[in-house]
């Protein structure tokens, strides 16, 4: 078990690392880091490389930004063999969608808590 918290750790941080390394470095700003992300996650996927990293990783590969695009391919992969081509456009939108929902509606009581002020 321990081991298996290890691995979280080690793909997890090397995951936020490389992402670190892209701002601090490379000048990217955040949005750009998160974009390029989701699209490697996507696209490492439909590859059959991130499957690999999910499975030695686990939480670690499937909770940052880089597993939502994960979900995303998985959705639509998922949707193609069983709806067909409907699926293309239906299966990403299906396996993420309580994660969008989580985020508007956690986004939505922070903003009602707290009081949000804009940067001048």
């Amino acid at each position: 078990m321990i081991m298996d918290y290890f691995r979280v750790f080690i793909v997890g941080g090397a995951i936020c690392l490389i992402a670190q390394v892209l701002m601090d470095y490379f000048k990217l700003q955040t949005p750009y880091v998160m974009v390029s992300y989701v699209t490697a996650g996507v696209i490492l996927t439909f590859l059959g490389i991130y499957q690999k990293i999910v499975d030695f990783g686990a939480a670690g590969a499937t909770v940052p930004i880089i597993g939502f695009g994960y979900s995303l391919a998985k959705g639509v992969m998922d949707g193609i063999k069983t709806d067909g081509f409907l699926g293309v456009l239906t299966g990403g939108t299906i396996a993420t969608a309580g994660g969008i929902a989580a985020a508007i509606f956690f986004g939505y009581v922070m903003s009602v808590i707290f009081n949000p002020k804009a940067k001048p």
